[in-house]
């Protein structure tokens, strides 16, 4: 049996977010010691990690409580969900990553971040040695095996929504 303190102390977790998570029921101890102290068991410790790799995915806690306990399809189930909302949520901040390029206009913003911009990419195959047919070969195989995530590519890049569709267009076309 673990206290608060040590259970906490091993998560690097404050006895206060032990004792939140007991308040909704998420994480309720085992035991009570003689001095009415929380008491965790092996099982509340391996509760608490998985609590914990829930919220490092970035899921709410009303969420975990829902899922915590249940069998592997409904975690599933609500992972995908979180995976769906974590790609739209990184397609709103291309968005204001590229309107703020947009505005700053400053060539070396744009060097000192992480975007890579169709230009930068086309040169980038290019200077590994693809030519116009291995570029379209990549784009064809890419949509072939990852569609979402060519689409999410070509976003990434910048390229405006008219030429993404004709790009795909014609991948799926030549396959």
């Amino acid at each position: 049996m673990y206290t608060i303190g040590q259970l906490a102390k091993r998560y690097s977790l404050s006895r206060s977010t032990l004792i939140y998570y007991d308040s909704k029921g998420l994480l309720i101890p085992s035991g009570r010691s003689g001095t009415n102290y929380r008491t965790y068991s092996d099982s509340d410790a391996e509760k608490l990690e998985r609590i914990i790799l829930f919220r490092n995915a970035g899921m709410p806690l009303s969420t975990i409580a829902d899922i915590i306990d249940q069998d592997t399809d409904e975690v599933e189930s609500a992972l995908e969900t979180r995976l769906i909302s974590i790609n739209q949520e990184i397609q709103v901040l291309r968005g204001q990553q590229k309107v703020i390029i947009d505005i700053i206009k400053n060539q070396g913003a744009i060097e000192n971040t992480r975007i890579v911009t169709k230009e930068k990419w086309v040169s980038m195959l290019k200077a590994a040695g693809l030519d116009e047919d291995g570029m379209k070969h990549w784009h064809i195989e890419f949509e072939k095996t990852s569609p979402e995530a060519h689409q999410d590519f070509l976003e990434s890049i910048g390229i405006a929504d008219a030429e993404i569709a004709a790009i795909r267009d014609w991948s799926k076309g030549a396959m």
